[in-house]
């Protein structure tokens, strides 16, 4: 399981941009990490194949359906940092593809800042196996650690991202998406064997999850930019949820080639509730 894990955030790597819509009149540009880049979403996007960017993702989704002439730069496995930094040698920073003329900006980061996401899967379902799903050995091992570095690291790092964007684009409507919910806020017993996470850790990552997207929504507001919230509508669409349901595949026996992420119905609804929230529709 530990491997999975780690062969998918490897996968989640990235490089270049892409643009469609070249004679649309709104200019909008997507920054972002994975949940943005759609990683583990078919089909992928052939020219940003370490990123694993899909051609299916929220923002493309949102530039058909708003005619929007769309600059992606979305990245898997993406940080705060590399929005002002270059994720890998040769990559532009994010905040590069913003610019005076910029419309609408929209992006979804944090996640991967301390590893919150994938530090928290990892160490809940390796500790969810060897207890076999009982207790809560990830919470009473862990503690408050992640909320702590969540507050300590990913608050200033976000602000820090967000005022990037906005001296770049002063004029923008930049939109900064929550994540929708990995795990149901209780413990779900049949889902054991596609999230293998202790049945008292469940309601621990839902809130850590919680207090990340709290942070999110913090930043975005004291920045200017406006908050999508997914907190009521992605609920009852967690990975535990069927297929046809669920917005995030399990970590196992899911369909994307990324576990734990948005699928392609995720991204469609993460892309339609953006576009109400903006008024775009």
């Amino acid at each position: 399981m530990t491997a999975t894990i780690a062969v998918a955030g490897a996968l989640t790597l990235g490089v270049t941009g892409t643009t469609a819509h070249a004679t649309a009149s709104l200019d909008y540009a997507a920054l972002g990490d994975s949940y943005s880049a759609a990683s583990g979403v078919l089909p992928v996007d052939p020219t940003n194949l370490l990123c694993l960017r899909s051609t299916a993702n929220y923002p493309h989704v949102i530039a058909e359906r708003a005619g929007a002439r769309l600059t992606d730069v979305t990245c898997g496995a993406a940080q705060t940092k590399d929005f002002t930094e270059a994720q890998y040698p040769g990559v532009a920073p994010q905040v590069n593809a913003v610019n005076a003329d910029t419309d609408v900006v929209t992006l979804t980061i944090g996640g991967n800042d301390n590893g919150t996401f994938i530090n928290a899967i990892v160490s809940c379902g390796a500790l969810g196996v060897l207890s076999g799903g009982k207790g809560s050995p990830c919470k009473d091992k862990y503690g408050t650690s992640f909320d702590d570095a969540i507050d300590a690291n990913t608050y200033p790092a976000l602000k820090t991202a967000l005022r990037s964007v906005r001296a770049k684009a002063p004029s923008a409507r930049v939109a900064v998406l929550g994540y929708p919910w990995i795990t149901p806020a209780t413990a779900d017993p049949s889902c054991f064997a596609k999230l293998p996470v202790a049945s008292g850790d469940v309601p621990y990552l839902h809130a850590l999850q919680a207090h990340l997207n709290a942070v999110v929504a913090r930043a975005a507001e004291e920045t200017g930019s406006t908050y999508v919230d997914f907190g009521k509508a992605s609920e009852g669409h967690d990975a535990c949820k069927a297929v046809g349901t669920r917005w995030i595949e399990p970590l196992l026996f899911g369909r994307n080639i990324v576990p734990v992420h948005p699928n392609a119905l995720g991204e469609q609804r993460m892309a339609e509730r953006t576009l109400t929230v903006l008024g775009l529709t």
